[in-house]
């Protein structure tokens, strides 16, 4: 081998004293019951200190493989689906995988191919439940598809990862219970979805499991301004004010703050709140928020994981990861009913 050439699988071969097809197998993660540890270590000694890199190109082009998987989130601009991109990008790019970010338009509506063929050009696709509208736009059906936040019993993927979303309002619905509080609403995002959905139904049931509990609930979209104008017409109305806010994320939670202190009304004396998410807003604000942490990056992760194990041909199991209520200042007692 000259010193200007690149060196190849076979020059990697006569290094470590094996043939091309232990390489191969080696180099390809596939020599587990095929070749022995000590050869494998070998093997990859003489491809560091040979300093060969597969020719991945050559590689997909005899395999069909574009190494590229999709991602399909509802907006590049929320937080929450950032991270979820930094665990995924993370374990792709450990496996020599390429991860392209796709917004579905609107949010959450209908998307269109953003390729020729996206089957041909893509060998898999990861997308959360608030994009499915999506998937129908990109040809996704011909591809491994795994679905994150979705219902596992009716997800159109090969798989689902989860966040333990019912949960982490049960501990959000029992720490306001627990504080005194019996006259709650539900700040709900306005968004068709089954994760919204999820979180509704488990702290209807938390709520209606008290006797002198009672829930009211309130939509509105997602977002900072549209939750301040909300809280405000709640807060202004006749009748009793409620005693707690659970808002469905913490750009809701941050508006409710928000309203509420134009109004003079004390958060968290005369008015308790929680979020959903743990976003770095959640310490931003004053007080800081009491929100359900969720672990987006490991989310992201294992979403990626699963995907490519249903690309190499595998059945990857559902899974659903735990989430923690992380208390802080946005809640206290209920105040004295009067």
């Amino acid at each position: 081998m000259s010193a200007a050439s690149r060196p190849t699988s076979k020059d990697v071969a006569r290094a470590a004293g094996v043939s091309q097809a232990a390489v191969s197998l080696v180099l390809g993660g596939k020599w587990p019951g095929r070749v022995s540890a000590a050869t494998a270590e070998r093997v990859r000694e003489a491809a560091r200190a040979l300093g060969y890199r597969p020719n991945l190109a050559a590689r997909d082009l005899r395999t069909g493989r574009t190494r590229t998987a999709l991602l399909v989130v509802p907006a590049l601009t929320n937080e929450f689906f950032a991270r979820v991109h930094a665990g995924a990008a993370s374990v792709a790019a450990a496996h020599g995988f390429g991860v392209l970010l796709y917004p579905s338009p609107e949010g959450t509506g209908p998307a269109t191919d953003p390729f020729a063929s996206a089957p041909a050009a893509l060998d898999g696709v990861l997308a959360s439940s608030m994009a499915a509208q999506a998937l129908s736009g990109i040809g996704a059906g011909a591809l491994p598809l795994v679905m994150l936040d979705s219902d596992p019993a009716t997800g159109p993927g090969t798989a689902t990862v989860n966040l333990a979303i019912a949960d982490g309002m049960r501990q959000a619905a029992g720490h306001l219970l627990g504080l005194g509080h019996r006259d709650l609403v539900h700040l709900a995002a306005d968004v068709d979805s089954w994760t919204f959905e999820v979180r509704a139904a488990a702290l209807a049931a938390s709520v209606a499991a008290v006797p002198d509990a009672r829930l009211r609930t309130h939509r509105c979209a997602l977002g900072v301004a549209e939750a301040q104008a909300a809280v405000t017409a709640l807060l202004t109305a006749p009748g009793a004010r409620p005693t707690a806010l659970v808002c469905d994320d913490d750009l809701l939670a941050a508006g409710a703050c928000k309203a509420a202190r134009r109004l003079g009304v004390r958060v968290p004396g005369e008015l308790s709140v929680t979020g959903f998410d743990d976003l770095t807003l959640a310490t931003a604000v004053e007080p800081e928020l009491t929100t359900v942490t969720l672990p987006a990056e490991e989310f992201g992760a294992r979403g990626m994981a699963a995907l490519l194990t249903a690309v190499d041909g595998g059945t990857p199991a559902d899974e659903e990861l735990p989430v923690t209520l992380t208390v802080r200042g946005s809640t206290g007692p209920a105040p004295a009913r009067t």
